[in-house]
């Protein structure tokens, strides 16, 4: 997980910790059992704060070689949006927002709604691998002969 950063601020697990604890409503559970199940789905998933700005206190996201989902909560959702979904099969259906992109799909979860947790775990697994399977070496840098 993140560590604070040298700007001072708190690791990102504490901030998402946090933004569970403020929501403390279905939102703030949704979000704490789904990001079990990520932790669950990969254990070596990086956790992220990002676009904390002045009109936005940002967003949690989790990461492996690259984001994979983020996890914002409004009114009457709990949105999982996956970086790469359009990328990605879903044989269980779990993809229900955002599905026009090109690029990005995602979950909205309602009050009490569950999302089938053996599903969303082969979905986050899938993203990652799909993740790691762009991911590409760095050269090895060549050593030039001044001439």
């Amino acid at each position: 997980m993140t560590d604070a950063g040298s700007n001072g601020e708190p690791a990102a697990s504490e901030q998402i910790d946090r933004r569970v604890a403020e929501l403390g409503d279905w939102r703030g559970e949704t979000l704490r059992r789904m990001r079990q199940l990520i932790k669950e789905a990969d254990p070596d998933v990086v956790e992220e704060w990002k676009w904390a700005k002045a009109t936005s206190p940002g967003v949690p996201a989790w990461s492996h070689d690259g984001i994979v989902c983020t996890g914002e909560s409004y009114k009457s959702v709990v949105k999982l949006t996956f970086a790469k979904g359009a990328s990605l099969e879903d044989p269980a259906g779990l993809f229900n927002a955002s599905l026009d992109g090109n690029t990005r799909r995602a979950i909205d979860i309602r009050e009490g709604e569950e999302v089938d947790a053996s599903a969303f775990k082969a979905l986050f697994r899938a993203a990652v691998a799909l993740n790691t399977s762009r991911v590409k070496p760095k050269p090895a840098r060549e050593s030039r002969a001044k001439a």
